[in-house]
């Protein structure tokens, strides 16, 4: 079997929504984003640590909702449009089930034309802090109420919240969902310890 060719995007290269659909359908196996502006962003492949660990973050994220059934659960590979118009993948994502149920069967099936209403982004190795800031800024401004940024290099975590300033912690224990995942605390602690 012959390899594909590895895809080469011309820098600040624009496309329109069904352009990205069709790139991203001849392209399976490559993971993009496209912003507001239609510019194509493409994500490198996760490093081991920080794959597990974001794993490890998702189930427990799973494992609530399973509990609670108050909404819908998104792994890395998902993505969503934006009211902006930007196509984004958070590395996990949750949305609660009467903003999901209000979409039609035909919206679910592609990128869900909604802003998750809580994302959580891991900082890797080759991330771009000031970019995945701007991503939760953006998050925020198109509907998410509360968003985890995790940086595994210090051990920091920013907590993004409506109309609010960014609250940093270091090294905290646990990290609670607060009134838009009730219930849901997440011990990172523990997480660390299983991949560590």
């Amino acid at each position: 079997m012959v390899a594909s060719p590895p895809i080469r995007i011309p820098h600040r290269l624009k496309v329109t929504d069904e352009q990205f659909w069709q790139l991203l359908n001849v392209n399976p196996d490559i993971r993009m984003e496209r912003t507001a502006e239609g510019e194509l962003i493409i994500m490198a492949p996760t490093g081991s640590e920080g794959g597990s660990f974001n794993l490890e973050l998702s189930t427990d994220l799973a494992i609530w909702n399973r509990q609670t059934g108050l909404g819908v659960a998104f792994d890395s590979s998902t993505g969503f449009r934006l009211p902006n118009g930007a196509t984004r993948s958070p590395d996990s994502s949750w949305v609660t089930k009467e903003r999901w149920n209000a979409l039609t069967p035909e919206q679910r099936k592609g990128f869900a034309p909604i802003c998750p209403d809580f994302v959580l982004e891991l900082a890797s190795l080759t991330d771009d802090i000031e970019e995945l800031r701007a991503k939760m800024r953006e998050y925020l401004e198109n509907g998410s109420r509360l968003g985890w940024l995790i940086d595994l290099r210090t051990q920091q975590v920013e907590i993004y919240r409506i109309s609010q300033s960014v609250e940093v912690l270091q090294s905290p224990a646990t990290l609670s969902g607060e009134d838009v995942l009730p219930g849901f605390i997440l011990s990172l602690g523990v997480v660390l310890k299983q991949i560590r």
